[in-house]
């Protein structure tokens, strides 16, 4: 028995959780009014839920946790939220209704650092989703002790099977009685609580979302400094650069977008050079902002060359100073100043990639060298909303999503054969897919194979390849999408993304050992991975039964992003595997109460060998997993 101190608290509580209805469809038709609709009944909500003495646990996109002392203050602030959204949506046409389906449930919980998780929660999430759009389901704890308290009216629904709860549950639905009141809340108080919750940790359906397709998409640069592990990383047998994110010296801090966006397009010049190894851009912007040592940047990164810069636009005219450092030394390389007006701005960034090239007394091929001058437009304003857009798109947020898709159908208004214009719209769907903001995953998805095959059409380029590779990876066209992705890396021979996108086909096609060294690749090309690539990177290890590795890479992952439902999964089979049983139990828990509709014989469903399947399966059962 563990000693007292070490139990989980366990308590009683009434558990309130909601959902929209539909929101996929909603925002699909209306993305951006819905977006504004949703935000105002989530405030609405909230305050209502701390007016009735609840406590806003955490939100998931467009759903919502609370807990409630006694279960009478939590079944009456779910009938008060669904009359005030009725009278909100009162003029609305019936499409353009927002409405929620809420569950109520009583049961023991586990409380953890200020969250609670469990199969009282478990069964409050399953209610929700047999509730009716704008109604309330309620498990028979609930009417048990409710009695005849509240005016509201029953209808039994029968004993309800539930995923991942043994027994059935008694199900109930309620609603207002025919002109009763509910008693008033307390005084309402300040919602913006509800945003700092949002950006400070999404949880649970979006992730869910997110891990149940299962595939990677190009996420944006991370803030955080690369760790330091204590690994030496050696000089690559090529030149090796990292070029620092340009400093923006404009007045107005939103250029900052400008400034990254050329930061971007050089170390994608760069990167065509097969002659050269250029460290990933979100590793470097890790640095953004922050004061460093050229020595320390080349250390961490294991790059013998750094080149930092900044940019001042002002007007029609633009400043850029570039200097190339010697990392190991200090020792100046190349340095210049331009001013120039902003028309000659491509001629800036050629004049830059090639000063570097020739500084390194780099040889490269002819037709890498024409491939880098080529730009796809003339068009300095096409050039500027494509930056805009792909600044929006890497914030990963369901309305910046839509401000890059806006940015970008711009972009191809002022240029129709702009190429990076349709992948960026292209990527925009890839990644509303992603994050299940759209119902229509296959008419999403054909949007963005459509806009990445006419962007080919237009102009052989390696994003447009990894958008396609990308695509085939979610339908499981497993040689399409490595036919694809190998287009990518031969036009960009330091594509990390498209080797990770390589390594994720070999990995689903049971080549584990081929995975494990691409992504050992990509992490000396990007050492700053993000989460999503040690998940899979992970898995590899776990399927060579190298358990130890997995769990080393999946913590660091799991510091990356603590929400990540699926991390846990494998991190507590993994742990099972190794022997550490309390460790896959502490992970087993977090999957519960992370995502409440786990379930083992569906994980790993992607893998084309089916002892893939089991060996993950195996683990995840040793750790408690149903």
């Amino acid at each position: 028995m563990p000693a007292d101190s070490d139990r989980l608290q366990r308590k009683l509580a009434a558990i309130l959780y909601a959902d929209v209805a539909g929101y996929s469809r909603l925002t699909g038709e209306d993305e951006e009014g819905t977006h504004r609709r949703l935000s105002a009944y989530l405030d609405a909500i909230a305050a209502a839920i701390e007016g009735y003495r609840g406590k806003v646990l955490h939100y998931a996109g467009d759903a919502v946790l609370a807990d409630f002392t006694t279960v009478s203050d939590a079944l009456t602030c779910a009938a008060a939220i669904q009359e005030d959204l009725k009278a909100r949506n009162q003029d609305l046409a019936d499409d353009r209704k927002v409405q929620f389906r809420i569950g109520v449930n009583l049961g023991e919980v586990i409380a953890d650092r200020g969250e609670i998780y469990g199969d009282g929660v478990n069964v409050a999430a399953r209610l929700e989703s047999l509730a009716k759009p704008g109604g309330i389901c309620i498990s028979g704890t609930v009417y048990d002790a409710i009695g005849n308290k509240l005016p509201l009216d029953y209808e039994f629904l029968g004993e309800q099977t539930v995923k991942n709860i043994d027994k059935p549950v008694r199900a109930y639905a309620a609603r207002l009685s025919s002109s009763a009141t509910l008693p008033a809340p307390m005084a309402r108080v300040e919602t913006s609580r509800r945003r700092g919750l949002i950006t400070g940790g999404v949880v649970a359906l979006v992730l869910i979302a997110i891990a149940a397709i299962a595939w990677l998409t190009p996420w944006g640069p991370t803030t955080q400094r690369p760790s330091k592990e204590g690994t030496v990383l050696s000089l690559p047998d090529r030149p090796s650069i990292a070029v620092l994110p340009f400093v923006n010296l404009s007045t107005d801090p939103q250029q900052e977008y400008f400034s990254d966006g050329i930061t971007n397009d050089i170390i994608t010049d760069l990167s065509k050079f097969s002659s050269l190894f250029v460290i990933a851009s979100n590793s470097v912007f890790a640095y953004k902002g922050k004061a460093v040592k050229i020595q320390d940047v080349g250390r961490d990164l294991g790059v013998r060359y750094v080149l930092e810069g900044s940019v001042q636009k002002s007007g029609e005219q633009v400043r850029v100073n570039a200097q190339l450092i010697e990392a190991t030394t200090g020792r100046h390389m190349w340095a210049e100043r331009y001013e120039r007006d902003l028309h000659d701005l491509f001629a800036v960034q050629d004049n830059i990639v090639q000063s570097i090239v020739g500084a390194l007394a780099v040889k490269v091929a002819e037709v890498e060298r024409e491939r880098v001058m080529r730009k796809g437009t003339a068009n300095l304003e096409a050039y500027d909303y494509v930056l805009r857009g792909r600044a929006y798109r890497s914030r990963i947020t369901r309305s910046d999503n839509l401000e890059a898709r806006k940015m970008f159908q711009r972009a191809i208004e002022l240029d129709p054969n702009y190429d990076a214009a349709y992948t960026g719209l292209g990527w925009t769907y890839r990644v509303a897919v992603a994050h299940g903001w759209t119902e229509f995953l296959d008419e999403a998805l054909q949007q963005s194979l459509d806009l990445a095959q006419h962007a080919l059409r237009l102009q052989d380029s390696a994003d447009a390849h990894h958008l396609l590779g990308s695509i085939y990876l979610v339908r499981g066209q497993y040689d399409l999408a490595s036919q694809e992705l190998g287009h990518a890396i031969a036009l960009n021979p330091n594509d990390s993304d498209s080797l990770a996108g390589l390594g994720q086909v070999m990995l689903y096609t049971g080549k584990t050992n081929e995975a494990v060294r691409a992504y050992e690749t990509v992490l000396r090309f990007n050492p700053d991975i993000d989460a999503d690539k040690l998940y899979e990177f992970g898995i590899a290890y776990y399927l060579q039964a190298q358990y130890d590795k997995a769990v080393n890479t999946l913590e660091r992952g799991k510091a990356k992003n603590p929400n990540y439902a699926f991390i846990h999964a494998v991190l507590a089979a993994a742990y099972a595997q190794a022997g550490r049983p309390a460790d896959a139990a502490r992970e087993a828990g977090m999957v519960r109460r992370l995502d409440p509709f786990f379930e083992v014989a569906s994980f790993g469903t992607r893998f084309r060998n089916p002892t893939d399947q089991a060996h993950i399966a195996d683990g995840l059962r040793k750790a408690g997993l149903k």
